[in-house]
């Protein structure tokens, strides 16, 4: 591998930076935005393992779905990460390939569709808490729950579907990515924090319907790839503590054992930053050297220590 392999996280929410620019075309916007500073990291000299997010993504198909539905048949949830993890992956390699043709960076770019194994048995599918799709009426959800899915109410905004969102245990093409980055290619994988699959009493791999936490999955392929820099890339620069509040505190670094503290002290919004920080201790209780957390336009000026979040040893 590479003497410098970095690990970046975008999330899915990178795509859509407003909420009235959800269209196809603001989207390709975004991503070319995004895979500029991307490609600031490889001509300073990272090999770099994209992942990312599809959360919004996977809610537009859902609604298509549910529109649909009287002419055409729905589509399981594992296809729907299979198919986001085609269609974002697509965006980011072209784009990313354009980047660095005009930069005369001769590096290729590859997708790798990826299944990601979790226990059937994972208490995660006996209490679902992560929700998906839009919101609905409760007669609509209650019909919803008649067709086999669990529902909850969201806070008073509204009735949603939810799923389980189960543990990572092992990326299946791990020695497929590790071989590609070996070959020079820049990949990008684990899209949406991978397609769930479980294995049946045969040894065989079936989906499952779960959605699997972006960050832990980053994480894993981290720890997996030994990386030497665990990026996520997010939609604030800095980590902050008492976020939003009259006392908040943006973190320039913070070691391990005060990334700990802090979220056990509840800093940190489930949902939100939690995951991230979560994500980043196991990376680095496994042997990670340190992490960044920031926002894309930042990633350059992060990583020579002028601004983001480092979480270090100690």
């Amino acid at each position: 591998m590479a003497e410098k392999t970095a690990v970046i996280a975008i999330g899915g929410n990178s795509l859509i930076t407003e909420k009235s620019k959800t269209a196809v075309s603001h989207q390709w916007d975004a991503v070319r935005e995004t895979c500029q500073h991307i490609a600031d990291m490889v001509e300073e000299g990272w090999n770099v393992v994209v992942t990312h997010g599809n959360g919004p993504q996977v809610g537009f198909i859902l609604r298509r779905n549910e529109l649909a539905a009287h002419e055409v048949h729905t589509t399981p949830l594992d296809l729907i990460g299979a198919d986001t993890q085609g269609a974002i992956g697509y965006m980011l390699q072209q784009a990313l390939n354009n980047e660095l043709r005009l930069r005369g960076i001769n590096r290729s770019v590859i997708t790798m569709v990826t299944q990601v194994l979790v226990d059937r048995n994972d208490t995660a599918f006996e209490n679902p808490t992560k929700p998906i799709g839009s919101f609905l009426t409760e007669e609509q959800a209650r019909q919803f729950e008649t067709e086999g899915w669990q529902i909850m109410e969201d806070a008073g905004r509204g009735w949603r579907r939810v799923v389980a969102s189960p543990e990572p245990l092992e990326i299946i093409e791990q020695g497929a990515i590790r071989t590609m980055i070996r070959a020079n290619y820049i990949v990008i994988a684990c899209g949406g924090g991978g397609i769930p699959v479980f294995r049946n009493p045969k040894g065989e791999l079936r989906g499952i319907a779960a959605v699997i936490d972006k960050d832990r999955a980053s994480s894993l392929l981290s720890q997996i790839l030994m990386a030497d820099l665990f990026i996520i890339s997010t939609g604030v620069e800095k980590v902050a503590l008492n976020f939003n509040t009259p006392q908040q505190r943006d973190l320039d670094s913070i070691t391990l054992s005060e990334a700990r503290q802090f979220l056990e002290e509840g800093h940190f919004a489930a949902g939100s930053m939690q995951p991230k920080i979560e994500a980043v201790i196991r990376f680095m209780e496994r042997g990670g050297p340190r992490a960044l957390i920031t926002n894309p336009p930042n990633i350059r000026r992060a990583l020579h220590g002028e601004t983001g979040t480092w979480i270090l040893p100690g």
